[in-house]
């Protein structure tokens, strides 16, 4: 408050020095006598028609420090108004014979250049811009890109002592030899190490949140390849959120080479679906689960309920959502009054089923009961809970691994989309649906941060065989597919399919460990790579889709439909169930019965 008065104070000086600069250029700086005491005597008039009008305009909401183009803007229109005000206010007071002409044109004129100018002078002294550039402090860097995001990058670092910007590098060369600000458009990013030796820069900033995730990944990789230390700003959500600035710059990490383009969602079909109603989702404190939980409270739903057998895992997820409409769970999926009790007491609208074992080597030998146990007998007691409690949707989180599976976890999730499509030919009123997806980066257990965990330790970094791919993406992409595929299955009225998320192409997981490698600073004789073989149940590549599954597109891009040719009947659920009812069996009986439920399924021998 107390600096808002000063500043009106201020801009009242402002028009006193105006309304007299006005007089003096109009005579030449020799204002007759019988002129001066008019100037002062419409003064009296002009100061408070002026100053209310500023008011008004709300020139003293800003802060001076970050004056902009909107700042000027509004001085602009107030004064263009004070200067059209002023006269008719003299004329009511009788004042107006004494006052030249000019002086109404002059007075508006003075006032944008002095309330302008001391406005932006005030910015530029605290922006540093009156002082001279330091020069040779702080680490020289590039920049690559020569958009908004670089020049917004290139101000917040004006003042710092750690990064010095000495050049810019567009992802063209049409730019070459223009500058922006002060620093100069080196030329395109197929000459980066060029570039950089003559800069004498060993680190560069990659600005281009914005551009495709193929032009960015690109730009990384030349970069990197010319063995300079490649750093990033934050995403354009972050950035537009204003979650985080765009100096806080950070290095570039494998996720942002793997990353796609940012998915359309239905935003608008999406609150339809999930607002004001009850959603649960199990396993909620998983990689997928708690990604889930995140897309999901952005829907605004009457209540959440966390369903997770870890209690360390539900705590965590708690905190995160400490002060919303949350309900935490711990159960078993595999305990079925367990779960005739949370959903009788919650009743669903919407089911989000994550809850699943799903390491391949530990699942395969001698927990290969527990995994069955857990990802069909479970999705069953889940199902049945939501189909006798009014669930309008059901969604089932599965695997690429369900396709031709080779190991006992994949054969288990292919058996659970069974389930669920039994249970739906039941002509069941909830709408089952199943959604396939590849590996998730970051995800526990996932292949990224065993890598980093190995190159920080120097070595080796471990690869199970020079040919072995996978498809990947990020978490938040697989959830918020996830996410649209629910809604599309709520819109058909249709359930029992199971929707193909498009993982784009696989990527060999030897070229993942050579680009961290390289990411992290180092070379491949620096830090090693070691084939160890595959592990037990581990097959060269996975499959999305099954050779008798047929696919149908969808409305989104990213999904298709895998429509298999019949549906199992209700005396093959009732089978299942029989003998699933066992409370153990070994290992060769467990596969044994995975090839008589999954026909498809092939035990791995190597």
């Amino acid at each position: 408050m107390r600096r808002s008065a000063m500043i009106f104070l201020h801009d009242l000086a402002m028009v006193v020095f105006a309304w007299l600069g006005s007089y003096w250029l109009r005579f030449n700086l020799d204002i007759p006598a019988e002129f001066n005491e008019a100037m002062w005597s419409a003064l009296v008039v002009v100061i408070p028609v002026q100053g209310i009008i500023f008011y008004g305009f709300g020139l003293y909401r800003g802060m001076w420090r970050f004056a902009s183009v909107s700042d000027l803007k509004r001085i602009l229109i107030a004064c263009g108004v004070a200067g059209l005000a002023s006269p008719a206010a003299l004329v009511m007071a009788q004042q107006l014979n004494m006052v030249p002409r000019s002086v109404f044109i002059l007075d508006p004129l003075l006032l944008v250049l002095l309330m302008g100018g001391v406005r932006f002078t005030y910015r530029a002294w605290k922006d540093g811009h009156f002082f001279l550039r330091r020069t040779g402090v702080g680490t020289p860097v590039l920049i690559v890109g020569a958009g908004e995001t670089a020049m917004r990058l290139i101000k917040e670092l004006e003042t710092s002592r750690v990064w010095r910007v000495v050049g810019l590098v567009d992802a063209g060369s049409a730019l070459t030899g223009r500058q922006l600000g002060d620093v100069p458009i080196l030329g395109g990013i197929d000459a980066i190490a060029e570039h950089a030796q003559r800069a004498d820069a060993h680190h560069v900033i990659i600005a281009m949140p914005s551009a495709s995730a193929a032009e960015r990944r690109r730009a990384t990789e030349l970069t990197a390849a010319a063995g300079l230390t490649v750093m990033t700003v934050p995403a354009l959500e972050d950035l537009l959120t204003g979650r985080v600035a765009i100096s806080e710059i950070r290095k570039v990490e494998l996720e942002d080479l793997l990353g796609r383009d940012r998915i359309e969602l239905d935003e608008a079909g999406l609150q339809g679906l999930l607002e004001n109603k009850t959603v649960l989702v199990t396993g909620a404190g998983g990689s997928i689960g708690s990604e889930l939980c995140r897309q999901i409270a952005r829907f605004r739903p009457r209540q959440l309920v966390f369903l997770e057998q870890s209690e360390y895992a539900l705590y965590s997820i708690e905190q995160e959502f400490a002060g919303r409409s949350v309900t935490c769970v711990v159960g078993d999926v595999k305990d079925v009054v367990r779960m005739d009790a949370v959903f009788a007491e919650h009743r669903p609208d919407v089911v989000f089923h994550a809850a699943a074992y799903k390491h391949v080597p530990l699942m395969e030998c001698a927990n290969a009961w527990e995994a069955v146990k857990n990802n069909v007998q479970g999705t069953l007691n889940v199902a049945r809970a939501a189909l006798a409690n009014g669930t309008g949707e059901f969604v089932l989180i599965s695997t690429d691994k369900a396709v031709n599976p080779t190991n006992v976890m994949g054969a288990s999730k292919r058996l659970a989309e069974v389930v669920c499509q039994a249970v739906q030919a039941q002509r069941s009123a909830t709408r089952f649906v199943m959604v396939r997806f590849g590996n998730v980066l970051g995800s526990s257990g996932s292949v990224i941060p065993r890598f980093r965990e190995q190159i920080a330790k120097g070595g080796p970094v471990t690869v199970t065989h020079p040919e072995i791919i996978r498809y990947f993406m990020l978490i938040p992409e697989a959830a918020q597919l996830v996410l649209q595929a629910g809604l599309m299955a709520a819109r058909e009225a249709e359930g029992g399919r199971v929707f193909v998320l498009d993982m784009g192409e696989p990527v060999k997981i030897v070229d993942l460990a050579r680009d961290m490698i390289r990411l992290s600073g180092f070379s491949e004789d620096e830090i090693k790579i070691e084939f160890t073989g595959l592990r037990p149940g581990e097959k060269l590549y996975e499959e999305l889709l099954a050779d008798g599954e047929a696919t149908l597109p969808t409305p989104h891009p990213k999904l298709r439909i895998a429509k298999p040719s019949a549906s199992p009947d209700a005396a093959w659920l009732a089978e299942l169930e029989l003998w699933l009812a066992a409370p153990w069996r070994e290992e060769a009986e467990v596969k044994s019965g995975l090839r008589s439920w999954v026909p498809e399924y092939r035990p791995a021998r190597h």
